[in-house]
């Protein structure tokens, strides 16, 4: 991502950001979600160079993987290797898009629901021109 682009996305979010005053107010569940202590959702982790590609069934009790399915080869393969990083909750995947904000990255976006706030894409890139260093997380199928 070039200056000028990352510049656009960081006006963009300040222009969103903004956007209450005068129009349409954001829903206050967005800026209010809390990380429930049980819940289930899909995970499909498709870029970067890194162990956890795939698509997955997750679930979490009391802020911790109780159960991890892999839904297709790559999911499976990542779940079965015992030497992969666990499978991780929607609280550690925000923590690590506010990680890569912190840091400057040039991309780290989070998509949240409109109606409940929980977070249903998650991308960041800490060097645009780097090659592989991507994480891209859509999130589907939530329950809690």
């Amino acid at each position: 991502m070039t200056t000028e682009k990352r510049r656009w996305v960081v006006l963009a979010a300040a222009a969103a950001a903004l956007s209450g005053c005068g129009g349409s107010p954001e829903p206050a569940a967005a800026a209010e979600w809390q990380e429930p202590a049980r819940y289930t959702y899909e995970l499909k982790s498709s870029c970067g160079e890194r162990a956890l590609i795939g698509h997955f069934r997750i679930t979490v009790e009391q802020g911790k993987v109780t159960a991890a399915e892999g839904l297709d080869e790559s999911g499976r393969w990542f779940v079965e290797d015992a030497r992969s990083e666990p499978a991780p909750t929607l609280g550690q995947l925000l923590d690590q898009a506010n990680r890569a904000r912190e840091q400057g990255a040039d991309v780290a976006e989070v998509t949240t629901d409109p109606a409940d706030g929980h977070p249903t894409e998650i991308n960041i890139d800490p060097q645009a021109n780097a090659i592989d260093d991507e994480s891209c997380y859509t999130i589907t199928g939530y329950t809690f």
